[in-house]
């Protein structure tokens, strides 16, 4: 931080961050210098704008130059202040656990949707497949006080997440969460179907992409969350194989997808006979965004 006459206050800081970011090519830079400050701070953001003039102490400034510094190398914020958000829940971050997006809200949206207008969903039974860090399990869980919600994943960094996140905001006790390869992790369950809803975020980025990705994805993120083989639609595949068998008539799946790979999901999805009523939903900034599709 170049020097300034007057003292380093909350606005100074906030101001010269945000320029700062804009020039490293930071993502949402008044918002990241915001999540900085107030992790060093230990304050709500709300509360940085009632405490504009505040002056930090040196050991404070000290602290937040340093994560200044490697925010700005494009290490994640969430990894700098171990916290994400999503669906307005706050959630712990885990290193070598896939950091939640707001893109993937679209899918918990649409689910919401369905849950709340067609018959026969009143209390219905989902299974969140690929959980990661339980972000979707989690909103879902906290969106549908009459769901029941299992959540698998591979990856034993990301079960140890998702159940820390689950039991830190109260919903350990109406999601379970269990290890291994998608349906096989059901294989141990006594109650494991049939689901009304499949949903997942799986990874969908293909193979050659992955080089090309943003730093703070490319080098911080795990890369089996991402890689999602050749053309990236890998586990989709093997998701609509094994799901119908796993779904009522009726159900539904809601699969997350890339920006461009709308009609190759679209023609994935009309391919198999089991489903019909096959969409790809758009997010707020009209990209493609989920597959879905219903359980004849």
């Amino acid at each position: 931080m170049t020097a300034i006459s007057g003292p380093w206050t909350v606005r100074r800081l906030l101001e010269w961050t945000s320029g700062f970011f804009s020039r490293k090519e930071v993502d949402s830079p008044r918002l990241s210098a915001e999540l900085l400050l107030s992790h060093v701070l230990g304050v709500p953001r709300i509360k940085l704008y009632t405490d504009y003039d505040r002056t930090l102490k040196e050991e404070d400034l000290t602290a937040y130059r340093e994560l200044v510094r490697r925010a700005g190398e494009h290490e994640p914020i969430a990894h700098l202040t171990g916290r994400a958000y999503f669906f307005n829940l706050e959630l712990e971050a885990h290193r070598g656990v896939l950091i939640p997006r707001p893109d993937t809200e679209t899918l918990v949206e649409n689910v919401l949707q369905t849950v709340r207008h067609q018959s026969g969903m009143e209390s219905p039974r989902i299974l969140d497949l690929c959980t990661g860090s339980g972000c979707i399990a989690a909103a879902l869980a906290k969106g549908l006080a009459s769901a029941t919600v299992i959540a698998t994943d591979l990856s034993p960094k990301a079960i140890a997440a998702a159940r820390a996140n689950l039991s830190r905001l109260g919903l350990a006790g109406r999601v379970s969460v269990v290890e291994g390869d998608l349906f096989e992790a059901l294989d141990g369950i006594v109650d494991a179907g049939p689901f009304h809803l499949i949903v997942s975020n799986p990874p969908y980025i293909p193979t050659g992409q992955i080089s090309m990705l943003d730093r703070n994805v490319r080098e911080y993120e795990p890369k089996e969350a991402l890689d999602g083989g050749p053309d990236g639609l890998d586990f989709h595949r093997r998701i609509l194989t094994q799901a119908a068998g796993r779904m009522l008539p009726g159900g539904m799946y809601f699969l997350e997808i890339g920006f461009d790979q709308g009609p190759a999901a679209l023609a994935l999805g009309e391919s198999f006979n089991e489903y019909d009523n096959v969409r790809v939903l758009r997010d707020y900034g009209g990209n493609n965004r989920v597959l879905t599709g219903r359980r004849k």
